[in-house]
């Protein structure tokens, strides 16, 4: 062979050993966490996924177990962890009601200890790190749309406050970490999301909508059902998150990541009733303490910084995510 000209199969090898990460992703086992994995297990990347397995499951990852490039480690953020990696995705967090209600100790201390170890991880590797803050932090927002420079309207001793409270401190050590160590960070702030691989049984109301309607249950409405909620499907969502992690480093975010349509959640339960025929009715029960009435993002930020915008539509969305829970409930 001429040693002036390489072969090409090793020159490609080399090339891509220098642009693959070996990436750590906290609740990688999640929802969110497990589509995030596989897009950056698509990308080339060696994936860790530290999970508990509190609102994760293994059912998520089952199908990357047999990957050279991915490994699963059970572990709660709320304890250091010591690994050698190249980027962090803290995205360990339960994120719904029924979950962060259960143990709402826990959720604070998972925002908070998490947050801390993971920063932590992040200033002795010099490696940039990612938050899944969310759209929680606004509370039950005065200002509609929510802006990224809106402070919000929490309430800090509510039922809900571990979670809301919890995220809103995440964010204040990374910025600090930002400011104080020049550490480099990107703050998501996530919006209603859903798709396949929600959890069956986690209060949300996409989640809970379509179990009922497949099960011919009746559907559960809060209040009149005049609130409002912006969805946004998850293929959009990673994109955004990979586009926002991707982004110049002196730009930390935050950044709102949803979709800036607004439906109200009796019109939402409405169109699920019609895509999966059923003959479920409506029921209303009273409105839990602190559920916002309005939530919508103001998303000017990432489509000026990211070029980012949802493309799915709500209806072809739903179609996906029913499509999995029928699958699921048969199984």
């Amino acid at each position: 062979m001429n040693l002036r000209t390489p072969d090409k199969r090793q020159e490609y090898r080399v090339r891509s050993y220098e642009v693959r990460k070996r990436i750590l992703v906290t609740g990688g086992a999640g929802f969110l966490g497990s589509h995030l994995t596989d897009r950056l297990l698509e990308q080339g990347h060696e994936v860790i996924c530290a999970d508990n397995l509190f609102t994760g499951t293994k059912r998520n990852i089952d199908h990357l177990h047999d990957n050279p490039r991915f490994e699963f480690m059970r572990h709660d953020v709320t304890f250091p962890l010591y690994l050698e990696v190249d980027e962090i995705w803290n995205l360990a967090c339960p994120a719904s009601p029924i979950h962060y209600s259960h143990d709402p100790v826990q959720t604070t201390k998972t925002s908070v200890h998490g947050a801390i170890n993971m920063l932590g991880l992040a200033k002795r590797l010099r490696c940039p790190i990612f938050q899944s803050s969310t759209s929680e932090v606004y509370g039950d927002p005065a200002v509609h749309p929510q802006r990224e420079d809106y402070w919000g309207n929490v309430n800090p001793i509510g039922p809900r406050s571990c979670y809301d409270e919890g995220k809103r401190c995440a964010e204040t050590l990374f910025f600090d970490y930002y400011r104080q160590h020049q550490l480099e960070i990107k703050v998501a702030r996530i919006f209603n999301t859903y798709g396949p691989r929600m959890h069956p049984n986690d209060g949300r109301v996409v989640s809970n909508f379509i179990v009922q309607a497949l099960r011919g249950d009746p559907i559960t409405i809060y209040g009149q059902g005049q609130q409002t909620r912006s969805f946004c499907y998850v293929d959009d969502l990673i994109d955004g998150f990979l586009r926002l992690m991707a982004s110049e480093p002196g730009f930390p975010g935050p950044v709102n990541l949803g979709n800036p349509g607004e439906f109200t959640i009796r019109e939402l339960a409405e169109k699920v009733i019609d895509l999966t025929g059923s003959k479920s009715q409506l029921v209303f029960r009273p409105l839990p303490q602190d559920d916002p009435m309005q939530r919508q993002p103001d998303i000017t930020l990432a489509r000026e910084k990211l070029g980012w915008e949802p493309k799915v539509q709500l209806e072809q969305g739903l179609q996906n995510t029913i499509e999995y829970f029928d699958a699921l409930l048969k199984a």
